[in-house]
């Protein structure tokens, strides 16, 4: 799996349309918190309990419709996104990126996000309930 920061996540997207783009945090952090513009949101951890989603990999299969589509995946800080791109690799997928930073990037000094990195900070396309 490679690793793309944001920028270059969304200059890949706007090049190559056939990406698709999967967020793979909870639902209410997608429409609640806000998530790239065009991102289909695919829980890689399930409420109330925040287990690993264990048809994750099929929702994926689902969207791309083939293992061979380019998938970029995105979560809060580019943690998660790391453990579901592996996932996805070990059912077969074979055209996974990460973005680094996720959507809010890490905490900073006073334990907020969104003033570090990710796509927000970036500047880039998204959306909020």
């Amino acid at each position: 799996m490679d690793h793309i920061t944001p920028q270059q996540a969304y200059d890949e997207l706007q090049a190559k349309p056939n990406v698709l783009l999967i967020d793979c945090r909870t639902e209410a952090e997608f429409y609640y918190v806000g998530h790239p513009t065009d991102a289909v949101n695919i829980e890689w951890n399930t409420e109330p309990d925040y287990e690993v989603n264990p048809h994750f990999c099929d929702a994926a299969l689902r969207m791309a419709g083939r293992k061979d589509r380019p998938i970029i995946l995105i979560c809060r800080s580019g943690k998660r996104s790391v453990d579901a791109g592996m996932a996805l690799e070990s059912h077969g997928f074979t055209d996974v990126r990460n973005v680094l930073e996720g959507f809010e990037g890490e905490l900073d000094a006073e334990h907020h996000r969104g003033t570090l990195g990710g796509w927000r900070k970036c500047a880039l396309p998204w959306r909020q309930l």
